[in-house]
């Protein structure tokens, strides 16, 4: 298959251009042509930006086309009027903060509910409240405007090596550095991730499949809780004498360190942090164990320094 990646230099986009390459497609990549990649020659790549030009994509056609990279209705519609009919099976990555967070846990995509448009600013910025809410109406957009075939495929945390976010690499570095580790709780938040390498190759999957409709790309079912997962991870590549520190939310808020603490949901969670994977898993969606992607990621790491964003060591001992 000829396949097009909107993105396709980082992170999932990265991911599923080596999916689709190890599989035998053709692919090309469309970006701004800044961000360092390590795609081998053998992939097209292509300069655009969809706030200014998209004429590379001119007279081309594919046989699919991936947008990973879509955060408001008119990136959307940007792709849609470059490509006019000639992107073939269009599969977009959603995510699960497109749902309003659900009464219950154990959600299917049948009767999932999407945020509203109502007195959202569609070209407004991308805050914490609003990226859901623009996931939905990124959603909407593409079945106006690409039509059948559509797959949307809404992954929930995205783990992995080459994360620009550094959320999921946080914890792994946190706890091979040992110590007491604060976490925040409490124990019953819901978590659920999907490596890369994984929501990748269920996509390509997907397309090869020519398999239609919206998925969760989520894992493990029943789901995980925070605490538990950030004590696995210590179990797998923590040094002795590491100790996981369960603090209350709470307190966390109170010292104005929420935004220290990635992946957690917040002082009550979110059902969305447990949706139901069963198609996806009927549809091709396998999931590794969290220690392979632990080890990806420590490779991946090394020893670069500690990023300024993350939690300090003052603030940590601040908790405790």
């Amino acid at each position: 298959m000829r396949i097009l990646i909107a993105g396709g230099t980082s992170f999932v986009g990265r991911a599923i251009a080596w999916s689709a390459l190890r599989q035998g497609h053709e692919v090309t990549v469309i970006n701004r042509g800044v961000t360092p990649n390590d795609l081998p020659e053998s992939v097209e790549r292509l300069v655009g930006d969809r706030h200014g030009d998209l004429s590379s994509l001119a007279k081309r056609s594919f046989d699919a086309t991936v947008d990973t990279v879509a955060y408001r209705p008119s990136d959307v519609v940007a792709l849609a009027d470059a490509l006019h009919g000639r992107g073939g099976h269009h599969l977009q990555i959603s995510s699960i903060s497109a749902y309003s967070d659900p009464p219950l846990p154990d959600l299917v995509e049948a009767s999932a509910e999407l945020w509203p448009d109502t007195d959202l600013d569609l070209e407004g910025p991308i805050t914490g409240e609003t990226y859901g809410p623009l996931k939905a109406a990124c959603e909407r957009a593409a079945g106006e405007l690409f039509g059948e075939p559509l797959t949307i495929v809404r992954p929930t945390f995205v783990i992995g090596a080459f994360d620009a976010t550094l959320r999921f690499p946080y914890w792994v570095e946190r706890v091979r550095r040992g110590g007491d580790v604060v976490v925040p709780g409490p124990r019953t938040n819901f978590m659920q991730y999907v490596d890369a390498r994984d929501l990748a190759d269920f996509s390509v999957g997907l397309l090869v499949n020519g398999v239609t409709g919206a998925f969760h790309a989520a894992g493990p079912t029943p789901a995980d809780y925070f605490v538990a997962m950030v004590e696995r991870i210590a179990q797998h590549v923590a040094p002795a004498g590491t100790t996981i520190r369960e603090v209350e939310a709470q307190r966390v808020i109170s010292a104005g360190l929420e935004t220290k603490f990635p992946l957690w949901s917040g002082e009550k969670g979110e059902n969305a942090m447990a949706v139901d994977n069963s198609l996806a898993i009927e549809n091709g969606l396998t999931l590794r164990e969290l220690n392979d992607s632990v080890d990806e990621v420590a490779a991946w790491w090394a020893d670069r320094p500690w990023p300024s964003r993350w939690l300090t060591s003052d603030e940590e001992a601040q908790l405790l």
